[in-house]
Order: C-alpha cells, then sequence, then structure tokens
C-alpha cells in the first residue's frame, strides 16, 4: 500500500499526542524503525504496545494505516499476532470475522502456511462463538491437514488449534475428543499463563469430560497435571477428590462423594453409567492388587473385596475384558475369573506403598529360593 512519504509522520504525530505521556515513547521508535526499514525491529516494537492495555484505542487505526503499509515485509506469523490483538478490538463477533477472514486471504501463500493456520483457527474460533458449527469444523480440519505436514511449527499455533478443537468438541458434547484435545492444549503452554478462572473452567470441564466419557478408563495424564489442583479449596473440591477415588476404585468414598453428582447436569444424566465405571475401577484395582501368581480369584472374594453386588460380577469382569482393561477368562461353572493382564494406570501413595510391599515380598521369595536352592545343591552350588 503506497502512501505519501508524510501521511506516516503525521500518523503518528497525531497517535503519539493522543496517547498518554508513558507510552508516547513508543510511537517515536515506530516513526524511527520505519524511516529506517528495520521492519524487525518495528515488528518487535509493535507487539510489545500492542500487549498494553492502553493501546486498544489505536490499534484498529494503526493496523488499517500503517502496518499494512509494511505488511508483506515482516514476519507473518507477527503479523497475524498484531491482526488478533486488532481483532478484539472491533464490536461485535460478526466484524471480527471480516477481520480476520481478509487477514487469512493475505496469509495465504506458499511461505507462511503456518500464518495461514493461525489466522485460521482464528477464525474458526470466532465462528465457534457465532454458533457456526459447520464452517468452523471445515476450517479446522483443513488447518489439522496442514499442520500434519510440517516438520517443526511454533507452539503458539499449535495451542491455538488444539484450544479451538477442544471448544468445538466442548460444543458437540463429544467428551472423549475433548478431553484429548484440551489436554493438548495444556501441553503446548504453561499453566501459569492462564487465568485463575480459565484454569478453574478447563480442570472442572476435563474432570467431568473424564468421569461421563464412555471410552476414557485411565485418567492418569490429568491427575499428575498441575490443571486439576487449582480445583482445590473451591467449591468444586469434590470433583477433584471424585476422580482420584475413582483411580483408586474406592467405592466407599464414592459414596461420600455421590451427593455432589447432582449439582452438574452430565454427571447427573450418567449416574447409573458411573457406578458401573468406578465399579469397573474397583475390580482392576483388585486385580492390581494382587501378586500375578494369585489372580485367579472367585466371584465371592471379587464381591467382597470391591464392593460390588455378587449377582453384578460376572458382567463387569465381562465387561472389564471387552474394554480391554483385562485380559483372562471366566469359569462360569465354578465362578472364577483367572486373570493374567491388568491395563497400567497412574497411582496414587497408598497404591504406591501396596506396590513397595509387593516388591519386598517378591524380594523375600527370591532370597528363599537362593537359599533352599543353596542348601539342596551344597557344593554344587557355587554361591
Amino acid at each position: 500500500m503506497a502512501m505519501d512519504t508524510d501521511t506516516i509522520p503525521n500518523l503518528l504525530g497525531d497517535m503519539r499526542d493522543e496517547a498518554p505521556d508513558d507510552l508516547q515513547t513508543h510511537f517515536i521508535s515506530f516513526e524511527d524503525y520505519w524511516e529506517r526499514k528495520l521492519w524487525h525491529e518495528l515488528t518487535e516494537a509493535l507487539l510489545e504496545y500492542f500487549q498494553t492495555p492502553a493501546s486498544a484505542r489505536h490499534r484498529i487505526q494503526l493496523y488499517d494505516n500503517f502496518i499494512k503499509t509494511f505488511a508483506a515485509k515482516i514476519n507473518q506469523l507477527k503479523l497475524v499476532q498484531l491482526g488478533l490483538s486488532t481483532a478484539a478490538c472491533y464490536r461485535d463477533n460478526q466484524e471480527r470475522l471480516t477481520f480476520l477472514t481478509a487477514l487469512v486471504e493475505k496469509v495465504n501463500k506458499p511461505a507462511s502456511q503456518d500464518a495461514y493456520v493461525y489466522a485460521t483457527v482464528a477464525a474458526a474460533d470466532i465462528q465457534l462463538k457465532l454458533k457456526e458449527y459447520e464452517g468452523a469444523r471445515k476450517k479446522l480440519d483443513e488447518c489439522e491437514k496442514i499442520l500434519d505436514t510440517f516438520d517443526s511449527v511454533e507452539t503458539v499455533v499449535h495451542a491455538s488449534f488444539y484450544r479451538a478443537n477442544a471448544d468445538y468438541y466442548k460444543h458437540k458434547m463429544d467428551f472423549a475428543a475433548y478431553y484429548k484435545n484440551c489436554l493438548l492444549f495444556l501441553a503446548c503452554v504453561s499453566v501459569n499463563d492462564l487465568t485463575t478462572t480459565e484454569r478453574q473452567s478447563r480442570a472442572y470441564d476435563l474432570a467431568i469430560a473424564a468421569l461421563v466419557s464412555d471410552s476414557i478408563y485411565n485418567f492418569g495424564e490429568l491427575l499428575l497435571h498441575p490443571i486439576l489442583d487449582t480445583l482445590s479449596h473451591t467449591q468444586h473440591a469434590w470433583l477433584r477428590d471424585l476422580l482420584f477415588a475413582f483411580n483408586r476404585g474406592d467405592l466407599v468414598a464414592y459414596d461420600v462423594l455421590a451427593g455432589n453428582i447432582g449439582k452438574n447436569e452430565f454427571l447427573q444424566q450418567h449416574q447409573t453409567f458411573l457406578y458401573q465405571k468406578i465399579s469397573l475401577s474397583a475390580l482392576t484395582e483388585t486385580v492390581f492388587r494382587r501378586p500375578p501368581h494369585d489372580r485367579a480369584m472367585s466371584f465371592a472374594t471379587i464381591s467382597e473385596e470391591t464392593k460390588v453386588q455378587p449377582n453384578e460380577i460376572e458382567h463387569l469382569i465381562m465387561k472389564a475384558l471387552s474394554l480391554g482393561l483385562l485380559r483372562g477368562t471366566i469359569d462360569q461353572v465354578s465362578e472364577i475369573a483367572r486373570i493374567n493382564w491388568v491395563q497400567p494406570k497412574v497411582l496414587d501413595m497408598k497404591q504406591i506403598e501396596n506396590m513397595r510391599g509387593r516388591l519386598r515380598e517378591w524380594d523375600s521369595s527370591v532370597n528363599q529360593l537362593g537359599n533352599w536352592i543353596e542348601g539342596v545343591g551344597k557344593d554344587v552350588w557355587a554361591a
């Protein structure tokens, strides 16, 4: 965009005069870098200025009348960052979408596909807010295909994609997909960079998704993530406790916490399923606590240790086998389950202590075997 050589200095001078005293030096720097064609330094100075809340009144004017004049000369990903800050200053989402659509077209070049994805995801995010779910899904699918072709890309691009993807699946109530994409988003950012409100909201939504999803039976990654601690000492602290109760298959703790289930619509709708899910966890925990050579258990023993009703045990074991939580066989006549494998999961301190006890037992049995062989073998055995 060609402009008269006096236009930009006049523009920046007028904006400098309007700005608070502590921000006026920014405009002096802008003009200096622009005159010397120091595009990298100018970009960094603009990004720094746009991060200040007071810059909001000038962003649209700066972008339309200044940044556009050298947009092709600067890093296109940073151009999109400037564009996103500018878009936030428009009055409504429809205006933001119009602005971002133009930005998407501007950076859609072979050499700047990362910027194209970043801008397209931002447009899709606005469409989600406008409830244009089909259009948003189309954009996100296109971005995913492009991301798959990259050897590497800035973390901020992946973070924006996973965040928008998670929000889409939240709207669609696809709990497993939300859980996966939200954790991927959190892997791309520092929890400390999120506001307290967003941290608590993400932790709450992740906990609900983990509990009601019919395909998530191991949520150790969430239990280990610091974001879950943001629920501690809040009105939703019970939800964190419920997750840990599920992880250790604690039906007693579940009964204590079950009174809170009515506080969430999704948990209330899935109450029967939740009981089945924690019963499965109780079963896998019972198997896990036993050493590999002692995993042939009667239905009565399983019922006693899991606190599940005896008439539900056979169906429970079959469900666990079908979901891949356990591997083994069932003797329906003798009512005995022989388990040879249990799905690994994250252990809490109590479970780790149990594992420590088992390792000690194993060490003791190995020593006993060694002593027996030495005693029987006598001179043949070389100590």
